[in-house]
């Protein structure tokens, strides 16, 4: 079974503008990345994909391959339907380009068992922070028996009317699609549901199809702001100073 992970990198974002060029410790957030990623051994080809000149520039400076794509994707899943289209494969990995801490063995945790021609799966972790719970930059998830997702929303779900013996997740951005699941949801117009919470993965939920949620336990961190980045920035060099990483 053929895997080809996918790094969707845009320059242009309402919270934080040029974000996958933004410096830890010396090398841009998407080196970081897109090295955690081609670390996972179950994947056989990394590319990062963007539609900004100045994020291939640097991808090229530092030997990361990368794929030119149209600006006019509204979503980073259908950034990944295009590269699909030229780059054969069974499985497409999207990794978020601003999960810098992700760990290469969680990344393999989403990669499916061959042979399913429609799949869709997506990572959620516990969340164990009030603070994350109701930070709307944190999509939360809830899930039915078999582990399908039933909703996704920024606010906390589900709401501790009856009790509070349960735990809030949130979905992390590693996500994985067959071709037939990449087209899907490119040819399927957005519900009025993902209009409203403005999260792709609804798409699949308010048109009936299957997404996976796979739990694991995770201590990545989603830069969403330059507060985030100056977090990752203590992180990533705590461990450069230990000798758990090195450039």
């Amino acid at each position: 079974m053929r895997t080809v992970a996918v790094i969707p990198a845009r320059y242009a974002s309402s919270r934080f503008a040029g974000k996958p060029l933004a410096d830890i410790c010396g090398r841009p957030m998407i080196w970081w990345v897109y090295r955690q990623v081609k670390r996972a051994k179950k994947i056989d080809e990394v590319y990062v994909a963007t539609d900004d000149e100045r994020i291939k520039q640097v991808c090229d400076a530092h030997g990361i391959a990368c794929v030119p794509t149209s600006p006019r994707h509204p979503t980073s899943t259908e950034r990944l339907y295009e590269v699909a289209q030229s780059v054969p494969a069974d499985v497409y990995l999207c990794i978020n380009g601003d999960e810098p801490l992700i760990e290469p063995g969680i990344i393999e945790q989403v990669i499916p068992a061959p042979g399913q021609p429609f799949f869709a799966a997506n990572l959620m972790a516990k969340i164990h922070s009030p603070v994350e719970a109701v930070d709307e930059t944190n999509i939360k998830v809830v899930t039915d028996g078999q582990g399908n997702a039933l909703f996704f929303s920024r606010s906390p779900i589900p709401h501790p009317k009856a009790s509070i013996d349960f735990d809030y997740y949130k979905h992390l951005g590693v996500l994985a699609y067959s071709f037939e699941a990449l087209r899907f949801f490119a040819q399927t117009p957005k519900g009025k549901i993902e209009q409203i919470e403005d999260i792709n993965e609804l798409r699949f939920i308010e048109h009936g199809k299957p997404l996976r949620m796979i739990p694991v336990e995770a201590h990545t961190l989603s830069v969403d702001t330059p507060k985030d980045l100056e977090h990752v920035r203590a992180v990533i060099r705590e461990k450069l100073e230990k000798g758990e990483c090195t450039l």
